[in-house]
């Protein structure tokens, strides 16, 4: 059965988009880290997102890589443990490169989250998710 499954994600420079996630706090495995993959490590559960260059991701997927500028396939969710632990992540992201679209707030008054950018126009969601809160039906 499967142990565990992977996001592959296509990027420009392997070793800068390991620069701005690790300056955000996420984790790598070093040993499987080269000049055109990264290897980085999310949660406890050991999520792994595989940072490929573009020209090894694209032989991996025999087709165009999506223009992040015009479109996406997915939005990232990670969860935050706290309010603050989205500040923080949302700020991070600014100083190491990224974009902030959508600043950190309230939603549906039970979650506060933000939206960023990577360096190459990924999206990501941040989420503290106060289930207390949560409408009940």
């Amino acid at each position: 059965m499967t142990k565990q499954i992977w996001l592959n994600l296509p990027v420009k420079d392997a070793l800068k988009s390991k620069d701005f996630f690790s300056k955000i706090g996420f984790k790598f495995l070093e040993e499987r880290t080269t000049p055109d993959s990264a290897c980085m490590i999310v949660g406890e559960g050991n999520f792994v997102i595989m940072l490929f260059g573009e020209a090894m991701f694209k032989n991996f997927i025999q087709q165009e890589i999506t223009d992040t500028k015009q479109t996406n396939e997915f939005l990232i969710s990670i969860d935050a443990q706290s309010r603050e632990e989205v500040d923080s992540i949302a700020q991070k992201a600014k100083e190491a490169g990224g974009t902030v679209f959508a600043e950190p707030g309230d939603n549906q008054g039970w979650m506060y989250g933000c939206g960023f950018c990577d360096l190459d126009g990924h999206r990501w969601n941040v989420l503290y998710m106060d289930f207390s809160k949560m409408p009940q039906q």
